[in-house]
């Protein structure tokens, strides 16, 4: 997604994120020093070490920290501000991110993995993770982090589907209020998915089929309304910027930071041009699901003090401030301002739901596979 910024709340947003910075640099004063031969304190309670910054590359990979997605680029250019360390701009999915580990399991060419937290989980039982609790590590709620240290996480979107309101108009189309809504033969016919083999597209695969009384184990529901859909025109994409700008596609499903992020942050679209809305199932069932994202230290990767030191440093207040000034929540909201610019929290109550990581783990590929073998859209691999 674009990051540039232009008038009103862009340019808010900018100032924002330079405020964040500076406050980010500010938080971490409990570290000692900086530059060469420095020693800074990192981890939580028996994770608690020394890490000697003689020992930090000049570049540092971890995969899937890239620009143009979460607002990395902010926290890229913060970490480096502080401690000279440049991050690897690692563009790639987070199903792309596990395939890769898996590839060079035995010799490790990132230092640590941030992503869908459930692919976290899959690569902890393949065991390619370490244990490292971050600072901050106990704020974390249970749920959202492993016992043993190997996968926390460190924010969380929510799928929500994001349209032109000014084609909607044009078409004489209402906003769309329940998953049904996207049926109609003129929302359907530019419709698009995420492809299920990544994390936000498995998400909305689920949020549909929880929205029609699916379950982990019962996906007909999601293929019967990719069945429906599919014979107006609907498609999986895994680029929806060009195409919602041009207004090739008038609707995608997608998280609800894709769709703040287009309205607020692109310049090709006044903000009145684009809605976002979290839909819950034709009967008002949950429709939304709350995916989390997190990261883990790799075994034997290089490097492993300079990513204890980022992943201390993402889960600082003021680092989290900065996945706020892109429209995603961070794990340690509650002690934070939402924007108003987010959906009512009203919709979200209504219609979002999580499912048990550990499970969504142990049924995963299943799901991936059956998602892919069976559904009638277009675009699925």
């Amino acid at each position: 997604m674009s990051e540039s910024t232009g008038t009103t709340r862009r340019s808010v947003l900018a100032s924002s994120a330079t405020a964040g910075t500076l406050a980010v640099a500010g938080c971490l004063s409990d570290f000692t020093g900086g530059g060469s031969g420095q020693t800074y304190t990192v981890g939580h309670g028996d994770y608690e070490t020394g890490v000697d910054s003689a020992a930090f590359p000049e570049e540092l990979q971890i995969y899937c920290v890239q620009t143009g997605w979460s607002n990395w680029g902010a926290v890229m250019e913060a970490f480096e501000d502080e401690y000279g360390i440049s991050l690897y701009d690692a563009q790639g999915s987070s199903g792309e991110a596990l395939e890769d580990m898996r590839a060079n399991a035995r010799n490790p060419t990132h230092s640590a993995y941030n992503g869908g937290y459930s692919f976290g989980l899959q690569a902890m039982n393949d065991d390619l993770t370490a244990a490292y609790k971050p600072a901050n590590w106990d704020v974390v709620p249970d749920d959202l982090k492993t016992d043993n240290g190997h996968v926390t996480a460190t924010r969380q979107m929510t799928t929500a589907v994001t349209y032109r309101a000014d084609i909607y108009e044009e078409r004489g189309l209402d906003a769309p209020e329940t998953w049904e809504d996207l049926k109609h033969p003129d929302i359907a016919k530019d419709l698009a998915f995420t492809p299920p083999h990544t994390a936000n597209g498995q998400a909305s695969a689920l949020s549909v089929n929880r929205a029609y009384g699916g379950d982990l184990d019962d996906l007909d529901p999601v293929i019967e309304y990719h069945e429906e859909i599919a014979d107006h025109g609907a498609d999986f994409r895994r680029n929806v910027e060009g195409p919602m700008t041009s207004g090739e596609i008038s609707t995608v499903v997608e998280y609800d930071y894709t769709g703040l992020n287009l309205k607020y942050n692109n310049d090709e679209f006044d903000e009145d041009q684009i809605d976002v809305t979290i839909l819950p199932g034709p009967d008002g069932e949950p429709g939304a699901m709350n995916v989390p994202y997190g990261y883990a230290l790799l075994r034997n990767a290089p490097n492993p003090e300079a990513a204890k030191l980022f992943m201390d440093f993402v889960l600082t207040e003021a680092c989290q401030e900065l996945f706020f000034d892109a429209y995603v929540r961070p794990i340690r909201a509650d002690e934070l301002d939402q924007p108003d610019a987010f959906p009512d929290q009203s919709a979200y109550d209504a219609a979002q739901f999580t499912v048990d990581q550990e499970t969504l783990v142990s049924k995963q590929d299943a799901i991936q596979e059956e998602l892919v073998e069976r559904t009638p859209l277009q675009g699925a691999q």
